[in-house]
């Protein structure tokens, strides 16, 4: 008789279950400035994209793209870079940006009847000197561990951003550091990753980014969400850049402006 009624208050339970429909609060749509001007040593640099795109609702799966803005950055020199919008896709191209090492760009966007600004410093970097693997990494020791080694200049301060890219999925990982501790030295960029396996290509990107950069990007990758690696999407808090609105400072942006020399080391996996 006691099994019986356990059975039966399980069914009552089971069939006790509603649906709770979880009315989130939305807000008014932020622009999203994916803006990152990269000059990839050995290359005139010319080609740029910026893209724009808008806040979405918590649980929406598709990320709406910002149409019809004007997007100018102009540099040191008073060149003026128009971006053209791709359709009506959010992303804005130019093809005749002039990359100069230490120069000052600044990036302006007028969209819905208000600009936004922002400026930067285009940022050296060194070059990858080489990649290490390692076949039995991670606390199970069946991790692949990379090591991209780089030589750090002496006499300045160095801020780095690493991107690691698996061609075989397109996952993305990054990680940023500064010389504080390693001033001059040869170092390395480390990445680990269970997925990555034998033949998988690696792209290895290395930018050069000022400090204020390293500390956005600091505070942005340890809000990342650890399977998709986007650092674009939805934050639980709010991660400001450098983009400011000049019209209505209440509706800030989100995203970064930043203008980097970069490395490429592709590397596969052995």
């Amino acid at each position: 008789m006691k099994r019986l009624f356990i059975i039966f208050f399980c069914i009552l339970i089971v069939s006790c279950e509603d649906v709770i429909n979880v009315d989130l609060e939305t807000s008014k749509p932020k622009l999203v400035i994916d803006a990152s001007i990269n000059w990839f040593k050995g290359t005139e640099g010319g080609n740029q994209t910026i893209k724009l795109s808008l806040t979405a609702p918590f649980f929406d799966e598709t990320i709406p793209p910002a149409t019809g803005a004007t997007v100018i950055v102009t540099d040191t020199n008073n060149n003026v870079f128009n971006f053209t919008e791709n359709g009506s896709t959010g992303i804005y191209k130019n093809n005749s940006f002039i990359p100069e090492i230490n120069a000052v760009y600044n990036l302006t966007i007028n969209y819905e009847e208000e600009v936004y600004t922002a400026t930067e410093i285009l940022t050296p970097v060194v070059p990858i000197d080489f990649v290490e693997q390692k076949n039995n990494g991670g606390f199970s020791g069946d991790e692949i561990e990379i090591k991209a080694f780089y030589t750090d200049p002496k006499g300045v301060s160095n801020y780095y951003l690493f991107e690691f890219i698996n061609l075989s999925n397109n996952s993305l990982n990054i990680e940023v550091y500064d010389d504080e501790f390693t001033e001059g030295n040869q170092i390395f960029a480390f990445h680990a990753d269970e997925l990555l396996k034998t033949g998988d290509e690696l792209q290895i990107k290395c930018s050069g980014i000022s400090e204020r950069n390293y500390n956005f990007l600091n505070i942005l990758t340890q809000q990342i969400d650890e399977q998709s690696r986007d650092p674009f999407q939805t934050q639980p808090a709010s991660v400001r850049g450098n983009c400011i609105n000049q019209t209505n400072p209440e509706n800030y942006p989100f995203g970064y402006f930043r203008v980097s020399e970069t490395d490429i080391f592709i590397y596969t996996i052995e």
